[in-house]
């Protein structure tokens, strides 16, 4: 009786990198919404002297920009550990 890694464990590697792909491109949609939405109240506020909304508006800005980045780099970590566990 021989004991052998089974190589077809991830069998379902291309439905994981659609699913995953697919959500994370919801969340980089949003994102990009999200900094469009603050840049424009942190402009308007800015303008119109409201330093507490222009300062939320920044906060929102910059989590925007890091759920981005998250998101960009969550697609390439997906990708990275199929391809790894592909050639284990």
């Amino acid at each position: 009786m021989d004991v052998f890694p089974d190589f077809g464990g991830v069998g379902g590697a291309a439905e994981l990198r659609s699913i995953v792909g697919a959500l994370l491109m919801f969340v980089l949609i949003i994102a990009v919404l999200m900094l469009i939405v603050c840049a424009i109240v942190w402009a308007v506020a800015s303008s119109s002297g409201n330093h507490q909304a222009a300062t939320k508006a920044r906060t929102g800005l910059l989590v925007s920009v890091g759920a981005a980045a998250l998101a960009g780099a969550g697609v390439a970590w997906v990708n990275f550990l199929l391809g790894v566990g592909e050639q284990l």
